[in-house]
């Protein structure tokens, strides 16, 4: 069953097993989190969470040590994120372990994912992974977020746990009718949610409707700085504060954060079915 994130290994001294064990994948389930921001049963958005692997390592038949980058894609449907300093033991425990090639690495990933963050669920699904080994980093690149930069703005911040209040659309006045956006920030950070210590990252705003203010959005972005919760409930918090309190006709919240042990997490929120983003990295991950 999955557990409350203070039980998990966040902040306490562990152990680095270096054979494989799939029982070291902590599932946290994602209702509690989504209840807090009026969230119960189907949620007004689809998407998912990328997540990438840095430090994947195992033994090859004659135990020579292989590398790969993974790729993860994890539906925001799965009842339970992973938490990631277990999901950071579980990859190191393949590190003294031989399998046969990197097709089996693949499929053990694929199943322990897919299990720890379906656990619970009526009908279980399966998560997308894509394995690159060393072969093929050199095509790996590095791209910024697309769109109108906020942190232009030369704006007063002095709020540093979330603040809705600052959100909304410009007077009627000054709206012409729907516009179609895509605002990008470098200056979201927010806090792990057990250990307090400080996360990353960058978020991508695509909408349409009556013109959000941006100067609000901004510091509405800011106003995470001091707040402790995981990647993904951050996302889901920003997306369903614009979509409340400025009601565009479509909406996309998008965010990428640095990486922390090897790993890097980025949700996806949006209101309509579209393509998921490629997952590439940017300058600071």
């Amino acid at each position: 069953m999955s557990q409350a994130p203070e039980q998990s290994p966040l902040g306490k001294a562990s152990a680095y097993i270096d054979q494989y064990d799939a029982s070291l994948l902590f599932p946290i389930p994602r209702a509690p989190k989504r209840a807090e921001i009026g969230l119960e049963g189907a949620t007004p958005f689809f998407g998912a969470d990328l997540w990438t692997a840095f430090e994947l390592s195992w033994l090859n038949a004659r135990g020579k040590p292989q590398v790969a980058i993974a790729h993860f894609t994890v539906p925001c449907e799965t009842p339970n994120i992973v938490e990631s300093k277990s999901f950071k033991l579980y990859l190191n425990s393949f590190n003294n372990t031989r399998f046969a090639d990197a097709a089996e690495v693949q499929a053990r990933l694929r199943a322990d994912l897919s299990e720890a963050l379906w656990r619970g669920a009526a009908t279980p699904g399966t998560v997308g992974l894509r394995l690159l080994g060393a072969e093929l980093f050199d095509r790996e690149p590095v791209y910024e977020l697309d769109g109108l930069n906020l942190d232009r703005l030369d704006v007063e911040c002095s709020r540093y746990t979330p603040a809705p209040d600052l959100l909304h659309t410009l007077p009627a006045a000054e709206n012409e009718g729907p516009v179609s956006e895509v605002l990008v920030s470098n200056l979201l950070k927010s806090n792990c949610l057990v250990t307090g210590q400080p996360d990353w990252g960058s978020v991508q705003i695509s909408y349409t409707g009556a013109q959000i203010d941006q100067q609000g959005l901004l510091q509405y972005i800011v106003s995470f700085r001091n707040h402790n919760e995981f990647h993904e409930q951050c996302v889901e918090r920003m997306f369903m504060d614009i979509w409340t309190r400025c009601k565009p006709l479509k909406l996309t919240v998008y965010a990428r954060y640095t990486r922390r042990g090897g790993l890097d997490i980025n949700p996806f929120r949006t209101s309509h079915p579209q393509a998921m983003p490629a997952n590439t990295r940017n300058a600071r991950q």
